[in-house]
């Protein structure tokens, strides 16, 4: 058995943390994520770690917002370091560098990340304009960053691979946003739904805000058929329990969403991951080569 070098060890150790965020906090892209490719399974789940700690650290593991403020501005110093150097003592920062060094994630997709952590301390009502760029920081990039890591590399500079990445990140912040609307406003007192009350949920603000996130997953559904190999079936599992969701706050209606998060339960989910496994989902991904050209790996 040849011996790890004392930073490929490190990095190994630092990936199995950001897994284990990964479970912990997100049960359904954690089983979708067992479909990707296992040579994309840690990348994808350093990502999702290095954003978890961030999206902490603002959502109350702080609860000082001028201390919270100084870690943001920290965790985005470091980061920055740690790509520039390869190395950080932090497993989940360390992990994400890796990462970002070997996918060239750079500052272009890192800082909309802080720069909306940011927004999160210190914006409680956003305008339309301020909800765009919130949604690109927190959502729009991660999907960008991921998608450099499918299939090898390489993908991330095609720009309609890039804009579904995007659309499909969008969407998956727009679930969150109505079905977390009760403890976003009552608990953090954040609203994200310019021009309408969370206190005053109507059945047409719920009706418009499903029908956005279908459009979203419309747009990305094109890409994730593009996506070569094993990865392709895992985004579309991801994108199938989204869908699953956003179905079931739509037939919750404005008093089943003001009333408290609506889920999907397991058995449910494990229905669904099946589907999109087995080329049957609802993003119409197949097992197999690739459409639009590109070539599995």
């Amino acid at each position: 058995m040849t011996q790890q070098s004392p930073h490929a060890e490190f990095t190994d150790a630092a990936r199995r943390c950001s897994e284990v965020i990964l479970r912990r906090y997100s049960t359904s892209f954690a089983l979708a994520c067992r479909l990707l490719a296992p040579a994309t399974r840690p990348h994808v789940a350093a990502i999702y770690a290095w954003a978890r700690v961030g999206d902490e650290v603002v959502d109350g593991a702080m609860d000082d917002p001028v201390a919270a403020r100084e870690l943001i501005a920290e965790t985005r110093r470091r980061t920055h370091r740690a790509i520039e150097r390869g190395l950080d003592p932090d497993p989940v920062t360390h992990a994400f560098a890796d990462t970002a060094r070997r996918f060239g994630i750079d500052a272009r997709l890192v800082d909309p990340f802080y720069d909306s952590m940011e927004a999160d301390i210190d914006v409680t009502e956003h305008t339309e304009e301020s909800l765009r760029r919130y949604i690109h920081g927190s959502a729009e990039v991660i999907g960008e960053m991921c998608l450099r890591t499918f299939a090898g590399g390489g993908l991330g500079d095609d720009d309609e691979m890039a804009a579904g990445a995007r659309a499909l990140g969008a969407a998956f912040q727009k679930v969150n946003f109505l079905r977390d609307i009760r403890e976003d406003f009552t608990d953090l007192g954040r609203n994200y739904l310019p021009g309408r009350d969370p206190r005053a949920l109507t059945e047409k603000d719920v009706r418009e805000l499903a029908d956005d996130v279908d459009a979203d997953l419309r747009i990305a559904r094109t890409a994730i058929n593009r996506i070569p190999g094993r990865d392709r079936l895992a985004v579309a599992a991801a994108h199938d329990l989204f869908a699953e969701l956003n179905d079931r706050l739509r037939a919750a209606g404005a008093s089943g969403v003001s009333a408290g998060r609506v889920r999907v339960p397991d058995p449910v989910k494990l229905a669904v991951i099946g589907r999109a496994a087995a080329g049957r989902g609802r993003s119409g991904a197949r097992p197999g080569a690739a459409r639009g050209g590109a070539v599995a790996r």
